[in-house]
């Protein structure tokens, strides 16, 4: 892999000959004798490596990598110097020098020492991607409501219970199947997805069990279907409510026998899978209404787990913030930015229908709208929907009357008419100020009894 270096030197034959053995080797080598040019460059360029000798006059190589050190840049830097001894050694060492060079220098120790920077650049950048894959896929928390709900995760993680997770859309379900997978002795083995919303009724067999080729039109070659792809590990089944009843009954199947057979194959195969599933809906009702299968629900239904909305747990709204946006600032390259007491408090009022899925979507706006690298109340008042700055308050909608659910869902309803009067009943767009998938608001509007047959724009 060809790298660009910067070498720094003010001695003429040194840079001469360093450069020149670089290049041999395919490198691109920039070379300069005077340290504040060399500043100038680092600022303006990237580089792969910088090498640079410790004595020279004027400045010192050393105070020259302070320098660049404080500029933030992550580039390697290797010293080298004539007159080395232990003290100088090891104060490059603290500075950051990665490594020390003793003059003369051969062509097999500079390559070698390239090799190496290179080698712990591409660590590093792996290490800051792992970070930043981790932290997706990371249930942050600080107050008791989730402290309880952890708790739960905890005793059933480790069994090969069968768990159904309850929530809104946004609140995180797929996150704690995840969190149930890396807790359990199947962490290791593979966690496959499957959202049943997502996938068109006629295709979500094959999804589910795969197919043999030739088995109908297009299938030009076998298809492992995901219980085959997560054989040892867990499946996870988003959206199982929405799950079409044709398929309910051949789910049952598996979870009842441990074995699939593929779309146009006379044989069946065993499967070791352990399957949660997730649902906004209420399957309880959906089995009263026949839309779900009571059978099926005995058998997905064993250890429910409920996701609070993130209304009812405000107070992990600063740490959801700060995880963010340090999430959001790596994946970015982006320095993180101060969120004030003031900005936090206005985010805490807001009523988050799109739940944490929203806010995350918040944080990266706030983050490109800060000014001076600060986010204040003026801007999150700018990034809030108009109107909507503070927490719809139950009492408003519900008129003080029924359950508790009725009241929540007079609540919703009246959140998504005002949302959609503010967008001109444009209903993708809507649905993108909600955090909502457009086909969850459709089912949501269905759900609270809103009719939008008459509305025609958004439909294309």
């Amino acid at each position: 892999m060809k790298a660009h270096l910067l070498i720094i030197d003010d001695e003429p034959n040194t840079l001469a000959s360093l450069s020149r053995a670089f290049r041999l080797a395919g490198h691109e080598a920039t070379i300069s004798d005077q340290p504040n040019r060399a500043l100038e460059l680092v600022k303006n360029q990237h580089f792969d490596l910088i090498l640079s000798d410790v004595v020279m006059p004027g400045k010192d190589g050393l105070a020259l990598l302070e320098e660049i050190k404080s500029l933030g840049v992550t580039t390697p830097v290797v010293m080298m110097s004539g007159q080395a001894h232990i003290e100088m050694a090891v104060r490059a060492t603290r500075l950051g020098a990665i490594d020390f060079l003793e003059k003369p220098i051969s062509t097999e120790k500079l390559l070698l020492t390239l090799e190496n920077a290179m080698r712990l650049t591409r660590l590093e950048q792996e290490n800051r991607e792992l970070r930043g894959t981790l932290g997706k896929h990371e249930l942050v928390w600080k107050g008791e409501v989730m402290s309880r709900l952890m708790a739960q995760i905890e005793r059933v993680a480790a069994s090969e219970t069968r768990v159904c997770i309850l929530g809104e859309t946004g609140t995180g379900k797929e996150l704690v199947a995840r969190t149930l997978h890396q807790k359990s002795p199947r962490n290791g083995n593979p966690f496959i997805t499957l959202n049943c919303a997502a996938v068109p009724a006629e295709l979500i067999e094959s999804e589910l069990f795969g197919h043999e080729k030739g088995s109908f039109t297009g299938a030009a070659a076998r298809h492992l279907g995901k219980f085959e792809q997560a054989s040892g590990g867990t499946l996870f089944l988003d959206e199982i409510g929405d799950m079409p009843l044709p398929m309910q009954a051949k789910l049952l199947r598996v979870l009842e026998e441990g074995e699939v057979e593929r779309i146009g194959s006379s044989g069946t195969v065993k499967v070791d899978v352990r399957v949660i599933v997730a649902t906004h809906r209420d399957l309880a009702e959906q089995v009263r209404e026949g839309k779900f299968r009571q059978d099926l629900f005995h058998r997905v239904y064993v250890f429910p787990i409920t996701l609070p909305p993130l209304r009812e747990r405000r107070d992990d709204i600063p740490i959801l913030i700060d995880h963010f946006q340090k999430q959001i600032a790596r994946q970015n390259n982006w320095k993180p930015a101060e969120f004030t007491p003031e900005a936090i408090a206005e985010l805490q009022k807001y009523a988050w229908p799109g739940n944490v899925r929203e806010l995350r979507n918040m944080v990266e706006r706030l983050l490109l709208l800060a000014a001076n690298n600060q986010v204040d109340l003026q801007t999150v008042k700018m990034a809030l929907p108009t109107g909507s700055s503070s927490a719809v308050s139950p009492a408003g909608p519900s008129n003080g009357q029924g359950t508790l659910s009725e009241r929540m869902d007079r609540v919703e309803r009246n959140i998504i008419l005002n949302e959609l009067a503010r967008q001109e009943h444009h209903i993708t767009n809507t649905a993108k100020a909600l955090g909502l998938e457009r086909s969850h608001l459709y089912k949501k509007c269905q759900q609270l009894g809103i009719d939008l047959a008459s509305v025609r724009k958004g439909q294309a």
